[in-house]
Formats: C-alpha cells, structure tokens, sequence
C-alpha cells in the first residue's frame, strides 16, 4: 500500500468509458425510433443545456424537447434507452483491471461532471462504482470544487486521469505540485488540435486507459511536467 497517502481521481466520460460511443448509439435512435429531423432538434437542444449548465444533461435536453413535442409519445422510450443503456459494454478494455489495481495502492474515487440522475445511473450500472466501493463525486463544474474534494478524500497528493486537458491544467494551476496530471487521448477532445495548441502538457499522456496497468500505480506519481 501507498506510506504517502495517495488519492487517485479518475473522470468517466472517454476516460474509463467510451461515451463518444454512447453518444452515437443515441444519435442512431433517435432517427430510427423519431426521425432524423427529430435527432438534429435534439442535440440542438443539448448544445443549448450544455452552454447553459456547463454540463451534458442527457434526460434535461430530451425533456426539452418535449415541451416542443408534447403529444410525442415515443419518448419515453427514448428515455428508457437512455436508462438501461448497457454502459458496462461501452468500458474501455481493462477498465475495471485498472480500477481494481489502484484501489489495491491507495484512495481510488471518481471525479465528474454531470447531473443527478443520468451520471449517477451511468457509473453505477457499468460498474465503475462498485469498483471503487462507491467513491464517487459529481459536480456541475468538478475543478471548481477541489477544497471538497480534498475534505472528501484527504490526500499528500493527488493523482488525476482525465481525457480533458483543459481541465488538467486548471487542477494543476490549483494543487501544483500535490497533483500528477495523466492525460489518456481518448474520445473527440483528445486529437482537437486548438484544444491541444491551448493547453499545456499533462504529466503523462498515455493512449489508451489500460497503458495505466504499465507501472505501478505510484510510480506514476512524478513532480513537473513530462510530454510523453
């Protein structure tokens, strides 16, 4: 076990789960089960909630739309698909392994953004939470509350694995060197050229979740930035 009480906060979105895929699936019933206009108004709608809360709301865009289309009753299936997604197909291989390996080295938890009900239900069901005994933080704006992430899970340092460098650089800007950035290039904010050309370098960049499992995980714990 860790002597130096470590605290590992791994994201969820195209960090440990393939949401980029998810995203799709729902792109593609939205058009069988409503039509293609029907799934364009939609993400319509969830670009404007995400603007507005900062956050993607799944259920909060498609209750959105359906104040424009109150007498749609194919929603609620549409919702439904939302519900029981098998979230625990979308994980990315040796998602759970990594998980499980960190727990074993010190505080393992999960650091996100998202609303109450779909984000919850999403880490739950794939099987993220009980991975790390229900460790789990959601906020609206996840750097902004790093003092109650610290009184939730008291840490020497921290290590942090998010596929959004932008938010790397903030928790980095906040903590210094209490933190170790590790950035895995998954999912569409990975290889965006102007969000790579505005940030800094993470820590450790790592292609894929399960290149984690390459060292141990305290060894990942380094001071200052490193470009892999």
């Amino acid at each position: 076990m860790d002597q130096f009480g470590t605290v590992f906060l791994f994201d969820v979105d195209n960090t440990l789960l393939d949401n980029d895929s998810v995203a799709a699936d729902l792109r593609q019933h939205l058009r069988d089960t409503l039509s293609k206009q029907a799934e364009e108004r939609y993400w319509d709608i969830f670009e404007q909630v995400r603007r507005q809360l900062g956050y993607a709301d799944y259920l909060g865009a498609l209750q959105r739309y359906r104040i424009e289309h109150p007498y749609d009753h194919q929603l609620s299936e549409i919702s439904g698909f939302l519900l029981n997604y098998p979230f625990e197909k979308r994980l990315f291989p040796q998602a759970i392994e990594v998980l499980n390996t960190f727990s074993a080295q010190g505080t393992t938890a999960i650091l996100t953004d998202g609303d109450v009900v779909f984000q919850p239900r999403k880490i739950a069901s794939s099987g993220i939470a009980s991975a790390v005994d229900n460790r789990v933080l959601i906020y609206i704006h996840k750097e902004d509350e790093l003092d109650d992430v610290q009184k939730q899970y008291p840490g020497e340092h921290y290590i942090l694995i998010d596929d959004k460098l932008r938010i790397l650089a903030s928790v980095k800007k906040q903590l210094g060197d209490r933190v170790t950035t590790i950035f895995p290039r998954q999912g569409h904010y990975a290889y965006d050229p102007e969000i790579l050309a505005e940030y800094p370098h993470a820590d450790h960049t790592i292609d894929h979740i399960s290149d984690l499992l390459a060292r141990d995980p305290i060894d990942w714990r380094i001071l200052g930035p490193q470009a892999e």
